[in-house]
């Protein structure tokens, strides 16, 4: 059996036994919901992106932050958080920027692995992680 067959079917047994979902992401507003404020929400808001409508498109996993500053519209200043199921194919995928106007700001973060717009680090899959570093072993393995 030649090098790239070899790799070719431990990936395929690899990723067959971890298993290939679709991605994963908190999904809430602090607006209804505080614990959406939490640094690492509770499980109850794990949401599976392919469950939602169009779920196909989803790319990536959303944080912003919203800081409302003061009164405006008869509003109360405050501050929100939303989380949720995201796509966008600008330069910003896996980033964070910030934008501000009267009276407001707000910060994007995107990021593309299971959960992690639940901390303030972007953190890659494990599970990807674990299959590249199996793959440059087997390579030298195979040398």
């Amino acid at each position: 059996m030649n090098k790239f067959a070899l790799l070719l079917l431990c990936n395929i047994l690899l990723l067959n036994k971890i298993g290939i979902h679709a991605l994963r992401c908190y999904d809430c507003n602090s607006v209804t919901d505080s614990r959406c404020f939490d640094d690492k929400p509770p499980d109850a808001l794990k949401k599976d992106c392919s469950e939602l409508r169009d779920g196909s498109k989803y790319t990536m996993c959303r944080k912003i932050t919203q800081v409302i500053e003061f009164s405006v519209n008869g509003l109360p200043a405050n501050t929100r958080v939303i989380r949720s199921c995201g796509w966008d194919e600008s330069n910003y995928k896996g980033k964070c920027y910030q934008r501000g106007g009267f009276g407001g700001r707000q910060e994007v973060c995107s990021c593309t692995s299971d959960f992690c717009n639940g901390a303030s680090n972007n953190k890659f899959s494990f599970s990807l992680h674990y299959i590249w570093v199996l793959n440059i072993i087997l390579i030298f393995v195979t040398l």
